[in-house]
């Protein structure tokens, strides 16, 4: 077994699930990228990724609206919008292995790329509900978000990096400037060091299994250090 079929077979076992489509599958877990490399009518994921999309909205609020009885339009607006952002799709991707079994071009570097993640998931939720249907595809977001979803409704924490925007700008200082330090591991399991600079003030850094989930942590850190928050 090759180590992508490997990762494809883990991959279902982690959403407790075996695909009817195999073909399905392996088109949610196609980059477009492919149709560059002399591959004519590769089905790529990118029509899966606006319908798994759709999917995710959908139930992401109806989880919100069921679960937040107390809130106005405006918080569950804020909320849902955290919870189905490419950073949070990127999260759950890196989360559940997602990286491992795309099929990408390997000189690209995309099989960490937070945006080619984040759409392979929504991708994936839309072929979860093609092969299985909705009811499946609903359990499956419930699992995977589950932990975002019974987190404190506290926005800030949620979003570091827009609350250190914000607080660069009161103080009338230029935006943060995020850089990578380094990267380290297999593909599969990679890890992040990254640095943010704020004008003035000393940097500070943060590491995490995605790009975004590093520099969240590093603005965190600067925010707590100069802020206390």
């Amino acid at each position: 077994m090759s180590s992508r079929a490997a990762a494809i077979a883990a991959l279902e076992h982690r959403l407790g699930l075996s695909f009817r489509d195999r073909a399905l599958l392996d088109r949610a877990l196609t980059h477009a990228s492919k149709l560059g490399l002399g591959r004519n009518g590769v089905l790529h994921n990118e029509r899966l990724e606006f319908l798994g999309d759709r999917v995710l909205g959908l139930v992401v609020a109806e989880a919100l609206f069921e679960r937040d009885l107390e809130a106005g339009p405006e918080i569950l607006a804020r909320r849902y919008a955290y919870l189905v952002s490419r950073e949070s799709c990127a999260a759950v991707a890196t989360a559940i292995g997602l990286q491992a079994a795309m099929d990408v071009p390997k000189a690209q570097g995309l099989r960490n790329n937070d945006t080619v993640l984040a759409d392979g998931c929504e991708a994936l939720l839309a072929a979860v509900y093609l092969d299985q249907g909705f009811e499946a595809a609903k359990a499956v977001v419930l699992d995977l978000w589950r932990e975002a979803l019974d987190a404190p409704l506290d926005l800030d924490a949620a979003n570091p990096k827009t609350t250190l925007q914000e607080w660069a700008l009161a103080q009338k200082k230029p935006l943060p400037k995020y850089s990578i330090l380094s990267r380290e591991g297999p593909d599969h399991a990679p890890l992040f060091r990254i640095q943010v600079e704020v004008e003035g003030v000393a940097p500070a850094h943060g590491e995490g299994r995605s790009r975004q989930a590093a520099e969240k942590l590093a603005a965190q850190a600067l925010l707590q250090r100069e802020a206390g928050r």
